[in-house]
């Protein structure tokens, strides 16, 4: 065992973790050890006699994971992004022993006891205002994990809570597995319509895959393009069919069993702990607090954007009769069309933006944007990674170590789709200058060897995305980890990642970076213009397809969970006029940030909320005529993206921009005003 890097110091260049020594079959031995460490941890604390006290209680409890959290920090993210079956089975294995230790701490009345005991002479410790903070959260964490609950129902809450894990595990492997099994081969007659850099792509992943040929898969960057581009209406009907039937094929990866335990467990689980339903409990510990804020946003938000969905869809139809189908408009024709409407209208064709948008280029923008905004430089490191695709940077603000970046930007079969935001470290001051580590997953087409990558602009919005996240890991400055970086609410998590999204389209941004392939000119000032003119098209499009996702997430978790989630999906859209040629974002056999875990269970409207406060937060640069203004950059980092949850997230915003934004700043952000 004390071969095992997992459980050996990290010797390594700034801790990271040592990937090319750990193999598969240290994990087990690795969480066995763990588990068993972070067990006598928690006994020690719980069965401690002196007096509680902040140090031998809460701050003992922040030690007491240190390996657990190490171990899981590393497998998390490689069991996502680089799966094996040996590492799956893994996964369902580990789901139900963390649920289960989860609950026996967080149940452990002696501990909580030690808990409830520093809230009640909180005033008379002389803690300090993130002490004060840590141990309010601490405290709410226990309540709703049932530390009041009696016995019995605290038994049956355990059980809940370890059969949810493992359903969460079940339900994401089962979408990987219907990606990973679903190609579509193309001939030559296949490929009418489809850009060079499409066709590469697509070649390079059956390269990947062993075989010849272009092609497509349900990896996003692929299947979307497909659906744009494509001239063959037949098959942009077999691989729209096919991306909204992942986990719905019927069979072993079919998720509805799945689901429909979950919700009934969830809501279970809310009536232990004594709330309404499940979003009532899940919504109470967010800025949003109850489903009626939620569907007020969303409402709000909802009937502008189907008109304006309703208006684009007769001027799509019209086309699509144009070129002799005497059909109504489906939805493997939306994206088709709006494509030719993007051109018509704004002269604007993804094929003439992307060889502007290499990858490289557009890593070095977000860099460079950090740069100005918090005075971050980005050195690369010549350091082992978990993946060749994977490369490594440190950031440093002046000669000061600020933490590493790790960039994992291609598709691969075995990296489940989407893309995130993970920490193989977080940053804590409470022993010492703990630095973050953390990483971009993202599944961008790979490009043949010896050519570069080009993204779409959807793809470079994701990578700016994801860097706003990595941000608010690296920036954090708090001192106990619990509250450090993205610990903080769901619906605020969003604010620092999708704020940074505004300054891709930012003219001295895109006029620096967005170099053209192949003469290296930068993208000319009237595609500029013509970018930011475009910038709402098709936003009814895009907001109703998000919008009816967060609704039917938010209804599945209100009332009465239903027995048949996929009739009651169809229901809930049928209640709201879903236009006919418009699906959901994420059809819940696919949800899986409902359906694998907790994080955004109930909470997908989150994107939404943060958005609210993101075009505000935005709008306080344009206010000071420059996106880069000082002034305001130094307001941000100190109260959004260093702050961590060291305070509550109204208090947050609220201090950095004076007050709480309305929905019209959305409304107006989008186009829908």
């Amino acid at each position: 065992m004390t071969q095992n890097p997992l459980l050996q110091e990290w010797n390594t260049q700034f801790g990271i973790p040592p990937f090319d020594k750990i193999n598969t079959e240290h994990y087990a031995p690795a969480f066995e050890e763990a588990f068993t460490r972070a067990r006598g941890a928690v006994d020690a604390i719980a069965g401690n006699g002196e007096a509680p006290s902040f140090a031998n209680t809460i701050e003992a409890m922040e030690r007491a994971e240190t390996l657990l959290e190490r171990v899981m920090g590393v497998f998390d993210n490689l069991s996502n992004s680089d799966a094996s079956d040996e590492m799956e089975a893994l996964e369902r294995d580990l789901a139900p022993k963390f649920a289960a230790f989860s609950a026996e701490t967080l149940m452990n009345g002696a501990l909580f006891a030690r808990v409830a005991n520093l809230v009640e002479n909180r005033d008379k410790l002389g803690l300090n205002e993130e002490q004060k903070r840590v141990l309010e959260l601490y405290n709410r964490m226990f309540v709703r994990a049932g530390a009041n609950l009696k016995p019995d129902a605290a038994a049956r809450l355990k059980e809940i809570m370890q059969r949810l894990a493992s359903l969460g595990a079940t339900f994401s492997q089962n979408v990987l597995a219907d990606e990973k099994s679903w190609e579509l081969p193309l001939s030559e007659d296949d490929l009418d319509g489809l850009p060079d850099s499409l066709i590469a792509a697509a070649i390079q992943t059956a390269k990947e895959r062993g075989k010849d040929g272009p092609v497509i898969t349900l990896t996003r960057s692929l299947a979307i393009p497909f659906l744009q581009f494509s001239t063959r209406r037949d098959l942009r009907e077999l691989v729209l069919k096919a991306w909204e039937a992942r986990g719905a094929n019927g069979g072993e990866t079919d998720n509805a069993a799945t689901m429909a335990e979950t919700l009934k467990l969830r809501h279970e689980r809310a009536r232990l702990l004594g709330f309404e339903n499940f979003s009532s409990f899940k919504l109470d510990n967010e800025m949003a607090k109850t489903p009626d804020a939620v569907r007020e946003l969303l409402m709000a938000v909802w009937t502008p954007a189907r008109q304006k969905a309703d208006r684009d869809a007769k001027k799509l139809t019209q086309m699509l009769h144009e070129d002799g189908v005497n059909d109504d408009l489906a939805v493997w024709d939306w994206r088709y069309y709006a494509a030719k409407l993007k051109k018509s209208e704004h002269d604007l064709d993804e094929n003439e933006i992307k060889p502007y948008l290499q990858l490289d280029n557009m890593i070095e923008a977000a860099f460079d944007v950090a740069g100005r905004l918090f005075g971050l430089s980005f050195e690369a490191l010549d350091v082992p990674l978990y993946h060749a695709d994977a490369r490594a940077w440190e950031v440093k603000r002046g000669d000061e170590h600020i933490g590493v970046f790790i960039g994992d930007y291609f598709a691969r079969p075995t990296k489940r789709g989407g893309a995130w935001s993970w920490r193989f470290r977080g940053q804590s001051k409470m022993d010492g200058d703990v630095r973050p580590i953390t990483v971009n997953v993202c599944n961008f087409a790979k490009a043949p060897e010896g050519e570069v990558a080009l993204l779409t602009f959807d793809d470079a919005r994701t990578l700016f995305h994801e860097f706003g996240h990595a941000l608010h890991s690296l920036l954090s400055d708090v001192t106990y980890k619990f509250i450090s970086g993205t610990s903080v609410s769901r619906d605020f998590v969003e604010l620092p990642s999708q704020l940074y999204e505004h300054w891709l389209s930012e003219p001295e941004v895109l006029s620096k970076h967005a170099l053209h392939v192949e003469t290296g000119k930068p993208m000319p000032r009237e595609m500029l213009d013509r970018l930011e003119a475009a910038k709402n098209f098709d936003q009814g499009f895009d907001t109703v397809e998000y919008t009816a996702s967060a609704l039917v997430d938010l209804d599945f978790h209100t009332g009465t969970p239903p027995s048949e989630p996929m009739a009651a999906q169809e229901e809930i859209l049928a209640g709201l006029e879903m236009p006919h040629a418009i699906s959901m974002r994420i059809s819940a056999p696919q949800f899986n940030h409902v359906f694998a875990g907790d994080g955004y269970s109930s909470g997908y409207y989150s994107y939404m909320w943060s958005e609210v406060m993101d075009e505000d937060a935005f709008a306080a640069f344009k206010e000071a005529g420059d996106a880069f203004d000082p002034d305001v950059a130094a307001r941000l980092a100190e109260h959004i993206y260093t702050a961590g949850g060291s305070r509550d997230a109204a208090a947050l915003y609220t201090a950095f921009r004076g007050s709480l934004p309305k929905v019209e700043a959305l409304l107006k952000g989008r186009g829908l005003d």
